[in-house]
């Protein structure tokens, strides 16, 4: 089949595509952010009371707003939405806003000094919370607007089908897409775990990211065709082919919307296809579509804004409504993921000259083994009152497992109260010494987010490193390969539960690499699922060959493309 690239090579501008999908439609800029005010005049001191207030009154209206349009989405939006509306709400930020207006600063200066402040400690932590000041200078300038009584930023009112351009889109715009008319998203920065990205594939919305200071060139009105899967973005394509290639994309989306499982390949082998969730709605969500169980549920979003670590018997009520979701299936869940991208009050360390290697996931247990232990019991205690048994096992897996010693040491906790173990594989070493880590385990998931920055040495929030964070680097799929070898040879399970899984074409390298299970988000599974219905076990093992000797992950992407658009 034909592909954007090939429609006109030298007009390509190239960013990292997160939800496949083709589409030609004139592009559209998002209304501008306002304008940033200076430090102005001295606000008298018998007036500073009276500008505290309208700050309030602001923020108290901004939040509202976004809790309300959180009450009316669903799944990931709807959190991203509630987390962005707690922003608002944050005690730190409000504090600095209110010392900037007590210390004579206009209330709207002061809004953009505390959050300047804010935005060099995210981007100084690094990681995932580094992509959070995209959500800062959201709330910033809403705030901002309110104050002033203009209109919110946002979304612009378009009349017919566009594609979205923006520098980096807000969680509430996201949110609040309208996909009849915006049909495909194009950004300059963000990443692909970006809150733009999580919500483009919810509502499964082609989108690319990333994408460069190149894009800042196409006006509003010009007509581009983007190809969401190799992340091209063609100015100048030919009206005639860009609506074949957007007439094609749209059949297979059909065909995709029809695949049922359970997930195999065209010669009847088995792929296990699970659900990446957060909580006791996704999973819900999870069971309304072809997921055969759950790969990954991230517990520690559930206590992101908890200051104090919840209860044994609160947590195993968090953790039921999740395994209440698959009663008959498998559920994997992973241990207390916190540090480094996703601090959690209770449990994270402070001060860390480099979080994202430093005491993160089961490294906090070091310290704080009863942490661990109390989480354990609670999975356990949710597994026992739901009468989960051999037949609907519970899994527990630990993060950021580096040695044998930690394998063993996680997994006897485990196994103590009758739950299944397993560690993640996202450290390097702890690929490399497979042999040594898997006797110790039941299974093992690769989290391939964090196993390419590290492989790589590379932020996977840098939109400037976004060709190094890439899943289809060689040297990435070298070490998934070396890990399935040893699953097989210790009969050890290997999953795949980062963002790769939920890649079609990257799925049917991963099966030939020898991975047994695909966990992504939910609405991913059945584009997944399908793509492995058109090859044979073969073609995977011939599509994996080629892109583990490739030179690189675009050299790794044709050279597969080619494999299995000869097989089809």
């Amino acid at each position: 089949m034909a592909t954007v690239a090939d429609v006109n090579q030298d007009t390509v501008l190239k960013g990292t595509g997160v939800v496949g999908g083709v589409r030609y439609a004139s592009a559209v800029w998002i209304t501008p952010r306002p304008e940033l005010p200076q430090a102005g005049e001295v606000v008298a001191e018998e007036n500073r009371e009276a500008e505290q207030e309208r700050f309030d009154a602001a923020a108290a209206t901004v939040s509202s707003r976004l809790l309300e349009r959180s009450e009316a989405a669903e799944g990931p939006a709807a959190e991203v939405l509630k987390a962005t509306a707690g922003m608002v709400n944050d005690r730190g930020w409000r504090k600095a806003v209110i010392k900037g207006v007590k210390g004579g600063h206009p209330a709207e200066y002061a809004v953009v000094a505390a959050t300047t402040k804010f935005i060099s400690m995210f981007e100084a932590a690094g990681g995932l919370i580094a992509e959070r000041t995209t959500d800062l200078r959201d709330i910033r300038d809403r705030v901002i607007a309110e104050l002033r009584g203009d209109e919110e930023p946002g979304l612009p009112a378009v009349s017919g089908q566009v594609i979205l351009f923006a520098d980096d889109l807000s969680p509430a715009d996201t949110a609040a897409l309208d996909t009849d008319l915006f049909v495909g998203l194009v950004t300059e920065l963000g990443g692909p775990t970006s809150h733009t990205a999580i919500i483009a594939r919810q509502l499964n919305v082609p989108c690319i990211v990333a994408s460069g200071a190149g894009i800042r060139d196409i006006k509003s009105g010009e007509k581009v065709l983007i190809d969401g899967s190799l992340g091209t973005i063609d100015r100048n394509a030919d009206e005639a082919e860009a609506t074949k290639l957007v007439s094609e994309s749209l059949e297979r989306a059909a065909r995709i919307a029809e695949w049922k499982g359970p997930a195999q390949t065209k010669d009847g082998y088995r792929v296990q296809l699970l659900a990446n969730v957060q909580d006791g709605n996704s999973a819900q969500q999870a069971a309304q579509t072809e997921a055969e169980g759950i790969g990954l549920f991230r517990t520690e979003l559930c206590f992101l804004s908890a200051t104090e670590e919840p209860s044994v018997d609160e947590q195993a009520a968090v953790y039921s409504k999740v395994l209440e979701a698959f009663p008959e299936s498998k559920v994997v869940v992973r241990s207390l993921d916190a540090g480094s991208d996703k601090p959690v009050p209770f449990a994270s360390m402070a001060d860390e000259m480099n979080p994202a290697l430093g005491v993160r996931g089961l490294r906090i247990a070091r310290g704080q083994v009863d942490l661990l232990t109390r989480q354990l019991d609670a999975i356990a205690k949710a597994s026992e009152e739901l009468g989960r048994g051999d037949d609907a096992p519970t899994w527990v897996m630990a993060p950021m497992v580096a040695t044998a010693y930690e394998a063993k040491w996680f997994a006897d906790m485990c196994r103590e109260r009758g739950l299944i173990a397993g560690a993640m594989i996202e450290v390097p070493a702890a690929s490399l010494m497979a042999d040594k880590i898997m006797p110790h385990l039941d299974f093992v998931s690769i989290g391939t987010n964090d196993l390419t920055q590290y492989t790589m040495a590379a932020d996977r929030m840098s939109p400037e490193l976004a060709y190094l964070t890439d899943p289809w680097q060689p040297a990435v799929l070298r070490l998934i390969k070396h890990t399935c070898d040893e699953g097989a040879r210790f009969n050890t399970p290997v999953g795949v539960c980062g963002e790769a899984a939920a890649d079609p074409l990257l799925a049917t390298v991963l099966t030939g690499l020898g991975v047994n299970s695909l966990s992504a988000a939910s609405t991913a599974l059945a584009a997944v699922g399908a793509k492995l219905s058109e090859v044979t076990l073969e073609t995977c093992k011939k599509a994996a060959e080629a892109a583990l000797d490739a030179e690189g992950a675009t050299e790794a992407r044709d050279a597969v493309r080619a494999v299995i658009d000869a097989a089809v």
